[in-house]
């Protein structure tokens, strides 16, 4: 069976670069209409996918956007991708000294921002009897985070609760909602810098506890949410798919 998505109106949030960016082209190639947004973006339009900078901390930004989007398709969102996320720069601190506006920061971008994209979404897709959302959660999300930061392994977490309930809300509408849970993937210049963080013996120690011996890429976090996307996995939903290579 060859996957393809003619015609299907699909938005990615986080779309500038690493996984996002990836998940975006992945749909493109396949035929899909394309959207995608970052926090600032260098042209409207990359690789035939229409980028808009949004901001999606403001879930008043984050809803126009989805407004946009299905202006300019002229129908309502077949697909949305909750990619969006990330560390904020930040790194660890014990909890003692971790301040609110890092807390909050850090739930704006991962939790936050989710649930503004799927209540902006939902309406269209409920109209239309038919919908895919694929939320980008973590192996953070099922476990301590790598990372050590507390507020990005609890919103992670809230990621996959969010996607639970939403299976069960939407489900009635015709609408999947599922998860992928990426492994340690260098994809950006955040987790660039913690790769080269651990040195050498920490690089081959982090890859001896993955069953697969390797890293994985963007491209294997693209292939489970266009499966999740996909007739393959109509009848799959409120599901969390870790892509680690066995870890």
């Amino acid at each position: 069976m060859t996957l393809r998505f003619d015609g299907e109106v699909v938005a990615v949030s986080g779309a500038g670069h690493g996984l996002g960016r990836c998940i975006a082209e992945s749909f493109a190639r396949l035929g899909a209409r394309v959207w995608g947004c970052a926090p600032s973006v260098t042209g409207a339009s990359q690789d035939g996918i229409t980028i808009a900078a949004v901001d999606l901390t403001d879930r008043a930004a984050a809803a126009g956007w989805v407004a946009a989007v299905e202006q300019e398709a002229g129908a309502p969102l077949s697909i949305l991708v909750n990619n969006a996320g990330g560390v904020a720069g930040q790194v660890f601190q014990p909890v003692e000294e971790v301040s609110d506006e890092d807390w909050d920061r850090i739930l704006a971008i991962n939790l936050g921002a989710a649930f503004a994209l799927c209540r902006a979404a939902a309406p269209g897709m409920k109209r239309a009897g038919r919908g895919r959302i694929v939320n980008i959660s973590s192996g953070a999300g099922l476990q301590a985070s790598l990372t050590g930061i507390q507020s990005y392994c609890s919103a992670k977490h809230a990621v996959v609760g969010l996607t639970r309930q939403l299976a069960h809300e939407l489900g009635p509408y015709g609408v999947t909602v599922n998860s992928v849970a990426p492994g340690f993937i260098p994809s950006n210049p955040a987790s660039n810098a913690q790769w080269e963080s651990y040195g050498e013996q920490g690089q081959r120690d982090l890859v001896s506890r993955i069953a697969l011996r390797r890293l994985g890429t963007p491209q294997d976090i693209a292939d489970a949410v266009l499966f999740f996307a996909s007739p393959l996995a109509g009848f799959v939903s409120g599901q969390v798919l870790s892509v680690d290579g066995g870890r």
